[in-house]
C-alpha cells in the first residue's frame, strides 16, 4: 500500500514539473483561437493573453457596469446566505413568530399547528408589514445603483434609510427608548459622541444612531413587545386550566391530567371567539405602519 502511494506521488511530481517549468519560462498564456488547416501547423493562429488583464481591482468589480453574470451570482449567493440574519434583525418576524409560538404553548398542543405552518404565517405577516419598507428601499437605493446613477456608499445609505425609519418607529411606539441609550453608552467614544440626540425627529433621529446600536435595540424591543402580547394571549387559557383543575380535584379525579380535559375546551373557546383573527389583528395593530415619504 505504501509503495502504491509512493508511485502515485512520484507520478504527480513528474507531471507537475514540466508544467511548472513551462509556466516559469513563459509569463503569458497562449490560447489557440483559430486553426485553418489541420494538416498545416503553420496556419494556426494564436492570441497572446496577458494574465494581468484577467484580474480587476475590487473597485472596478464593484462598478455597476462591471457586474457581470459571475459577479451577480456571487452577490446573489451572499445575499441569500445573509437573508435569515437580515430577516431576524430588521423586520417584524421576531415579534410574530414569538407570539405564535406562545399561542401554541397556551393551547397545550405542542405539535399543532406544526412549526412549518407557524413559520409560514409569520413570513406572510412579515411580508405584509414590510412591503412598503422594502419597496421604498429598492426604489431609492438598489434601483438607482443598478442604473449607475449613484455610488455604492450612497446606495447603502439610501437602502438602509427606510429600514432605519421602520425600526425607529417601532421602538418609539413601544416606548423602549432606553434600550437605544444603553447600547449607545457602550459604543466607542467617537461613535457615541451624539448620545444626546433628538432621536425621534422625523428627518434626523434615525440617521444619528449607528446601526450597531439601533439593530440590537430593535431586537430587544421586539422581544419585549412579543412577550407582552403573549401574556395577553396566554392569560385566558391559564384561567381555563385553573377552572378545569379545580373541578377535577373537587370530583376526586386526581389521576386524570387536567390538561387532557382542558384541551377540547380551549380549542372550542378559541374557535368560538375567532382566535386566529384576533391574534393576527392584535399583531398587526401593534406595529407602527410605515408611511412612504
Amino acid at each position: 500500500m505504501v509503495s502504491q502511494i509512493s508511485v502515485i506521488v512520484w507520478l504527480i511530481a513528474l507531471t507537475a514539473l514540466p508544467l511548472a517549468h513551462a509556466g516559469a519560462q513563459s509569463p503569458q498564456l497562449e490560447a489557440v483561437v483559430e486553426e485553418q488547416s489541420p494538416s498545416d501547423a503553420s496556419n494556426v493562429t494564436t492570441t497572446i493573453i496577458d494574465p494581468a488583464n484577467l484580474l480587476s481591482s475590487p473597485q472596478d468589480l464593484l462598478k455597476p457596469e462591471q457586474l457581470g453574470s459571475t459577479m451577480q451570482v456571487m452577490l446573489l449567493l451572499s445575499a441569500l446566505s445573509l437573508a435569515p440574519a437580515i430577516l431576524l434583525m430588521t423586520t417584524s418576524f421576531v415579534r410574530v413568530i414569538v407570539v405564535l409560538g406562545l399561542l401554541r404553548q397556551a393551547l397545550g398542543a405542542q405539535q399543532l399547528p406544526p412549526s412549518q405552518v407557524i413559520t409560514s404565517i409569520a413570513l406572510f405577516v412579515t411580508l405584509l408589514v414590510m412591503a412598503p419598507v422594502w419597496k421604498q428601499a429598492y426604489e431609492q437605493g438598489i434601483k438607482p445603483y443598478s442604473d449607475g446613477h449613484i455610488g455604492l456608499e450612497e446606495a447603502f445609505a439610501q437602502t438602509t434609510e427606510p429600514l432605519r425609519r421602520f425600526m425607529a418607529d417601532q421602538i418609539q411606539r413601544t416606548g423602549n427608548d432606553d434600550d437605544v441609550h444603553m447600547f449607545l453608552a457602550y459604543l466607542p467614544e467617537e461613535a457615541a459622541s451624539d448620545a444626546e440626540y433628538a432621536y425621534y425627529q422625523p428627518t434626523e433621529g434615525e440617521r444619528l444612531v449607528p446601526l450597531s446600536a439601533l439593530l440590537p435595540a430593535f431586537m430587544l424591543s421586539e422581544l419585549k413587545t412579543a412577550f407582552l402580547i403573549g401574556f395577553q394571549v396566554y392569560l385566558p387559557f391559564v384561567v381555563l386550566d385553573l377552572v378545569v383543575a379545580s373541578v377535577t380535584i373537587s370530583m376526586g379525579m386526581l389521576m386524570l391530567p387536567p390538561v387532557l380535559i382542558s384541551l377540547p375546551f380551549k380549542l372550542m373557546l378559541f374557535v368560538l371567539v375567532d382566535g386566529w383573527r384576533l391574534v393576527i389583528g392584535m399583531l398587526l395593530e401593534s406595529f407602527e405602519l410605515y408611511v412612504v415619504t
